[in-house]
Parts: C-alpha cells; structure tokens; sequence
C-alpha cells in the first residue's frame, strides 16, 4: 500500500466517525446561518492577482514530518492576508498533515480571502463540513476517486456555492475533468511516493490545454515551488495559480517569508 492508498483509507474511518458523531441533519442545522453567507470566488482573485499565489497553512508533511508544529492560524493566516496572497488553502487532515476543521472555522473568522479546503475527499459529507465552516472552494483529487465521483462531488460543491480545484498528476488523470471544474492543477507530487518534480508542470501543460475546450478552467501549479523564476516560467507555460505550502511554513515567520517571495515575484 502507497501513501495515498493509507492516507484515503484512514480517511475513509474518519469520515465514518465524524458522520456518526454529527449526523448530516445536525450539520446543515448547526452550520445554517454560514450555508447562507455568500462565498468568494478563487478563480477570479487568482485571474486578478499579479502573484498568483494560493498560500497553504499546514504544520507537517507525511515525507517531512513537522515543518511548524507550533504554527497559529491566527498568526500565518493574518500575516498571508496582509501579504498580498490571492487565496488560502487550509490544510483539515489531522494524521498526516497536523491540521484540523477548527483550522478552517478560525480562518474563516479572520480574513475574507478566498479559502480552500485541502483534504482528501472521499464523501459528500466533506462537502457540507466544508461549506459550514467556510471554505469557499474544495479539493479534489484525481488519484483517490474515480471519474464518476468526482463529477458527483463537483456538482454537489457547486450546489452549495463553492468552487472546484481538481487535482491531477498524471496524463490519464485529465479523464476525471467534468464541466463543473473551476480550476484544474497540477501536483508536482506523486501522492503515492511523495517525490517532487517541478517539470511534471511543464510536462503536463500542454496536453491539459488541448484537453480542455473553449471554456477551461483556470491552471494551477501546485507542490515543490520555492523559486520565483519559476513562477514566471510557469505563468509564461500558461499557470495562473500558484500553490506554496512547505516553502513558507518550514521558516520561522511564513507570512513574512510569503511577503518576501511575493515582492519578487511583482518586480518583473
């Protein structure tokens, strides 16, 4: 078993007790003041940003280990506000990426930026959680579900007023793109083994660009990013999202350190 196939079948346990601990009914009734609130769109922050960068909060990595065990939303996320980052995403895995659901509820409560949900979603239930504690986009992955999930899931995300992030890294992946698909990236990691390879990007544009039709989904680039040339190359190959998690939450100050690649990026 690769790490993918641990990570979704211990998620897969986790979602079982989260439903039987707070039914479906006792979520949509709890969470029914956020379900009304509007939601922000990341793919338009991210068309309108000179950077691009979608900012990831998350305290450890399976082939890491601990970047930033200490780290605050309170203290990462208003610092990435103030920064200039075009969105968040939010790291709600607990086992293998130290973050929780109370990491999405608090950032929520603290900035108005658009905020992802990362998390490997393997239920519909997902959805709703991530609606009532303020996601405005989710992530799905094209590795952990089949084509038919993930349409099925893009279209209930829609139904609730949030956007689409699908994630591929491979070429046979691009099978699992839907009409309902605001965003579709690239991870530069292979989830099975977790080795990074920033080319994949590049090897993959190409063909998602005659994959997709008149009306495509915005390109992201996701994974093994910590030089700002880079962005560029990738923004001139046609990416315009750019996800950085472990290049900032492995350093002392991240919002800082986010400012800082950011002010290199806009002096092109």
């Amino acid at each position: 078993m690769d790490i993918l196939e641990t990570i979704v079948a211990n998620k897969r346990r986790e979602v079982d007790r989260q439903k039987k601990a707070v039914t479906l009914d006792f979520l949509l009734a709890s969470g029914a003041q956020r379900l009304g609130a509007p939601t922000c769109s990341m793919r338009r922050s991210l068309e309108a940003s000179q950077s691009g960068i979608i900012a990831e909060f998350k305290r450890r990595s399976p082939s890491k280990g601990w970047l930033h065990s200490a780290a605050r939303v309170e203290d990462v996320i208003l610092a990435y506000g103030r920064g200039g980052a075009a969105a968040c995403s939010i790291l709600t895995d607990s086992d293998f990426f130290g973050g929780s659901l109370g990491d999405l509820r608090r950032a929520r409560s603290l900035v108005k930026l658009p905020l992802l949900r990362k998390d490997f979603i393997v239920d519909e239930y997902q959805l709703y959680q991530a609606r009532v504690l303020g996601a405005d986009a989710v992530l799905l992955i094209a590795a952990s579900l089949t084509a038919k999930e993930c349409k099925n899931f893009a279209v209930i995300a829609h139904q609730l007023e949030m956007e689409v992030l699908l994630e591929v890294h491979r070429e046979e992946e691009l099978h699992h793109l839907n009409e309902h698909v605001d965003m579709l990236g690239v991870n530069n990691r292979n989830l099975g083994t977790f080795d990074t390879d920033i080319n994949n990007s590049f090897r993959m544009i190409e063909r998602m660009k005659a994959e997709v039709g008149s009306d495509a989904p915005l390109f992201v680039s996701e994974s093994g990013i910590s030089d700002t040339g880079v962005i560029r190359q990738l923004r001139d190959a046609g990416f315009r999202g750019f996800l950085v998690g472990e290049t900032f939450m492995k350093t002392e100050d991240p919002g800082e350190t986010m400012s800082a690649f950011i002010r290199k990026i806009e002096k092109r």
